[in-house]
């Protein structure tokens, strides 16, 4: 059955990652009316599969990448600032040791080469030093402390290290809960008056009388809608190139290089709360991050990937180099049997002709079309630090169509939950322990970290954990399960252990099976009325 609405939306957005919902949460502040559709679950790509951080990228600046890297730096604070619950400061500890040695492409090294031909192919220590000088003054810094040096032979972070590690570097960056990121956007975009569309896949799009006509089903019903609309925004990530061919048929020049990344889970490898950023000998670089109090998360890996519909996966040969990587520093070695979980995802970077995965460009770029009629933004790349910055240079883009458009509001306006100061998590733990006498400190963490001012909101009147109905086990209730439901957008249970959290980890089989069968028993209010 088709279904015309009759209405005309000003923006449709095909694409429910950090992007799309970035852009619809910025437009509907803008008094713009938006629908976003998205085929599979809010995040369920590249969005929730990223290294998690909120970061300047320190190597980009070998690349001279400047101007992507000061709009990070600057963006790490703006953003800490709105989302205090998800996202939060976090130390980086660089080892240091001669052998270290750049990607013999990088724009720096080929320079140290010309003008140094006796440190080819060598980071040297001094070079580092400055790489963080300017990474400490681009951006103006003023929550984070800056860059200081360790000895490891005597501070603890040494201790997890071979002993031939003497000197690091420690720096600032950020951790962002990426899923919950894009969830939160979805949120406040609705709130603002949008239409959020999941499991609704876009079957094609025309241009029709200078509008947009819009060809779309659900995925669960089966039943399918037309709507119209004076733009469309093309957020697909790794599927805006096949988007652009089999969905609105335009002829574009621009291209996307797909570059999968690889992470895999460890039980926990050291007991401090600080990331280790470790350079390879064959100029690459990792992390390895405390993740989820009880693991360590360690990646990423930069593949090319040809195919937007062959679902990326951690393949034996990356957990091997991510392995062996490791193993380099840590005395303890790190090997295949040690991983929980791995992950992947697709980075939809645009195609610059870089010669490699690792040196293609992570800045975006912004493309419209406009020769057929009604215009068609398309947006290629970007990273997940500067999406909101993405958002408004989207908005200058449509700014162009739509007459007296309001100016950028997003910068330091909380997303929901974040109402509170940057340093406030404990002073808000410490008020569910009050109110809440049955939950204890790790509970209590979790919510916060997860639903920071709405968790109170979500436990209510509870007086005992009963109150909160079914318990699946790791502390989430069918209270908790049917707010991911009525305000999350969730719709299984993959959903809720993989993205609104990462209880996967904790969770069995029999557990996660009662979940997704409490969630098919369960009508969000929305269903019921439909």
């Amino acid at each position: 059955m088709e279904r015309n609405t009759g209405k005309v939306t000003d923006l449709f957005i095909i694409g429910g990652g950090i992007n799309g919902c970035g852009i619809a949460r910025d437009a509907s502040g803008r008094g713009l009316s938006v629908t976003l559709a998205e085929m599979n679950d809010l995040a369920s790509a590249t969005s929730s599969a990223s290294t998690k951080l909120f970061h300047g990228g320190l190597r980009y600046l070998e690349y001279f990448e400047f101007r992507l890297v000061r709009e990070a730096l600057i963006e790490r604070e703006t953003l800490l600032r709105a989302m205090p619950h998800i996202s939060w400061p976090m130390r980086f500890v660089l080892p240091y040791h001669k052998d270290m040695r750049f990607d013999s492409e990088t724009p720096t090294s080929r320079l140290l080469s010309t003008v140094m031909p006796w440190m080819r192919g060598r980071r040297p220590a001094w070079l580092i030093r400055l790489g963080l000088f300017l990474y400490d003054n681009l951006g103006g810094r003023k929550i984070l402390p800056g860059t200081s040096s360790l000895d490891l032979r005597s501070a603890p972070e040494g201790g997890p290290l071979q002993d031939k590690f003497h000197t690091a570097y420690e720096y600032s960056d950020c951790w962002i809960e990426d899923s919950r990121l894009v969830v939160l956007n979805a949120r406040d975009a609705e709130a603002r008056g949008a239409n959020i569309l999941v499991r609704t896949e876009v079957l094609a799009a025309k241009r029709v009388d200078d509008l947009w006509e819009i060809t779309m089903r659900d995925k669960q019903s089966g039943e399918t809608h037309v709507v119209q609309a004076k733009m469309l925004i093309n957020a697909g990530g790794p599927w805006v190139g096949d988007i652009i061919q089999t969905k609105i048929h335009i002829n574009s020049r621009e291209g996307v290089r797909l570059v999968r990344g690889s992470h895999i889970v460890t039980p926990k490898l050291y007991d401090h709360d600080k990331c280790y950023f470790f350079q390879g000998e064959d100029g690459r670089i990792i992390f390895a991050i405390p993740y989820e109090r009880d693991f360590t998360l360690i990646g990423t890996t930069d593949q090319d990937h040809p195919d937007p519909a062959e679902p990326p996966t951690c393949t034996e040969a990356e957990q091997d180099y991510l392995c062996a990587f490791a193993s380099k520093y840590f005395q303890k070695p790190v090997t295949r049997d040690d991983i929980v979980w791995t992950y992947s995802g697709v980075r939809p970077l645009y195609d610059d002709g870089a010669s490699s995965a690792t040196a293609a460009t992570r800045d975006y770029t912004l493309k419209v079309d406009a020769q057929g009629g009604a215009p068609v933004l398309n947006v290629f790349g970007g990273k997940i630090t500067t999406y909101r910055r993405l958002a408004e240079s989207a908005m200058g883009k449509v700014a162009e169509h739509f007459p007296d458009l309001p100016g950028p509001w997003t910068a330091g306006v909380s997303l929901p939950g974040g109402d509170f100061p940057v340093d406030g998590v404990q002073d808000l733990v410490g008020a569910l322990l009050v109110d809440y006498v049955f939950l204890d400190r790790v509970w209590a963490e979790r919510l916060v970290r997860a639903y920071g001012t709405e968790a109170k909101t979500i436990l209510g009147n509870a007086k005992s954990a009963s109150d909160l109905g079914e318990d699946f086990g790791a502390t989430l209730t069918a209270r908790e399960l049917a707010w991911l439901m009525d305000k999350e957008y969730a719709r299984t249970a993959e959903d809720v252990v993989w993205r609104r959290n990462k209880m996967g980890l904790r969770l069995s089989v029999d557990q996660i099976a009662r979940i997704q069968g409490w969630m098919d028993q369960y009508q969000t209010p929305a269903a019921a009325t439909a």
